[in-house]
């Protein structure tokens, strides 16, 4: 029967209609929990990975375009965008020329399938959140969603744990923020849950390709989807390049104990490895989230281990209500989908360039986006017009919430095409058609206002 917290946990969500095979999957991960399991993965179990570069991989040009024809395209479209102060879907964003990301994407799918005669369907993987405004932005493109498949799938919902003894917390000013989502490896259970897994099958689809609806490099493109077919890899992930701004980030490694590779992320490093982790010469990979899996290799694995694909776990601390510190600590039960990748004997990792790896996360990186420093084609994919991104730190007073930041730049981003870096410490706007060339750092006490056609430039 389980602890008393589980069972009013799993009884919370059989009322809420929580899908039978997400209970499971909850109720496997709380009693690892309960067990004091933490999903640590310490330095001295791991040893440093290498691998192959796409720039290196010959791939057909054929071959690349029926691999492309075999795969569906999954974006995760659950965040909201709360860290930049946003109350509605990320990905509804205005980021290049009036586009929003949902518009970038469903133009990047549209024309690949006119290029390469593919079906190519594309569905996303919402929240109850970001559901009802993603699909009512989506309605304009009346060609998107392909006959006998939908647009979206919902991720499932579990309940906040409190800190204190694991039963679910109550929050009756805003019974919302009592649930929470159960972290991107989530996937796997929905698309199990749902039976979209079995109906893309059916559907005579073999190739899954996954990334991050705030993500605009993550194009379906048909070279990857070649190089991971001809592989016959499972799954597989693609990665980067590690930099000094990542160092706080995760990393690829292979398990000492069986060979298998393994995605350690931060929330998975001990205090005593942090000074490892943060070691770019020896772990040099990180994931862009950008993956693809064998949907036949995926179902024969989920049927082997009784529907629980037994991801690491995540236990993520936060306050039952995130803007409130003085609101009770909750434990959220996550997982990360690329951590699959240590379950599949044979998965696979390859070398991206940074091209396909453009998240927003923060203003900052919404600011290089929106600048010159890419073009947008025909083909909606974006093309990098300089050799190295600029750095960009904004004064996170004035520039963190979105509406705060547009304010700051009404006229438009200044140009970085010839900017190493943009450091803003204090509350400035900026006019039309500013150049910022090498290393600038703008500072000063109160509002203050850069004028139009301005060139800021190092030691200026």
């Amino acid at each position: 029967m389980g602890s008393a917290g589980l069972q009013q946990a799993t009884a919370k969500m059989r009322e809420a209609g929580v899908d039978t095979v997400a209970i499971e999957t909850f109720a496997h991960y709380y009693r690892l929990l309960e067990h004091g399991e933490t999903g640590m993965i310490p330095e001295s179990t791991i040893e440093p990975v290498d691998m192959p570069a796409l720039a290196d991989v010959e791939v057909d040009d054929e071959a690349a375009a029926q691999a492309l024809r075999d795969t569906v395209v999954i974006k995760l479209n659950g965040g909201l965008g709360t860290s930049m102060g946003m109350d509605r879907a990320k990905s509804l964003l205005c980021v290049r020329k009036g586009l929003s990301f949902l518009d970038v994407t469903a133009r990047q799918v549209l024309h690949l399938r006119k290029v390469h005669d593919a079906r190519l369907p594309i569905l996303f993987m919402n929240s109850f959140r970001t559901s009802g405004d993603t699909l009512d932005a989506l309605a304009r493109y009346t060609d998107l969603a392909c006959e006998g498949l939908p647009l979206e799938f919902l991720q499932n919902m579990e309940p906040k744990l409190l800190e204190s003894d694991l039963t679910p917390v109550t929050w009756p000013k805003e019974p919302t923020q009592e649930w929470c989502p159960p972290g991107h490896g989530d996937l796997y259970t929905a698309l199990r849950g749902t039976g979209l897994l079995d109906r893309l099958i059916a559907e005579g689809f073999r190739y899954v390709f996954v990334s991050n609806s705030d993500n605009l490099g993550a194009v379906p493109d048909p070279r990857v989807a070649g190089w991971f077919a001809a592989s016959g890899a499972p799954f597989a992930i693609e990665a980067v390049r590690r930099t000094a701004s990542d160092r706080k980030g995760g990393h690829f490694a292979r398990r000492r104990s069986d060979g298998r590779i393994v995605l350690r992320e931060t929330a998975q490093t001990l205090p005593e490895d942090v000074k490892a982790l943060a070691n770019l010469d020896r772990h040099r990979y990180m994931s862009t989230n950008n993956l693809w899996f064998d949907l036949v290799a995926m179902r024969e694995t989920l049927d082997a281990r009784s529907g629980i694909l037994g991801l690491p776990l995540i236990k993520n601390v936060k306050n039952v209500d995130p803007a409130d510190s003085s609101s009770p600590k909750v434990v959220q039960i996550e997982t990360a989908m690329g951590a699959a990748i240590e379950v599949f004997e044979g998965a696979q990792l390859i070398e991206v360039g940074r091209d396909r790896f453009v998240p927003v996360k923060t203003t900052n990186d919404l600011l290089v986006l929106r600048s010159d420093v890419y073009d947008m084609g025909e083909d909606f994919t974006l093309d990098q017009t300089v050799e190295e991104i600029p750095f960009v730190d904004l004064d996170g007073d004035y520039y963190k919430v979105v509406s705060d930041f547009e304010k700051r730049f009404p006229d438009g981003t200044p140009s970085l095409r010839k900017a190493a870096s943009l450091t803003v410490d204090g509350d400035f706007t900026f006019g039309r058609g500013v150049q910022v060339i090498g290393e600038v750092e703008l500072t000063g006490a109160g509002a203050q206002r850069i004028d139009a056609d301005s060139v800021l430039s190092s030691g200026a």
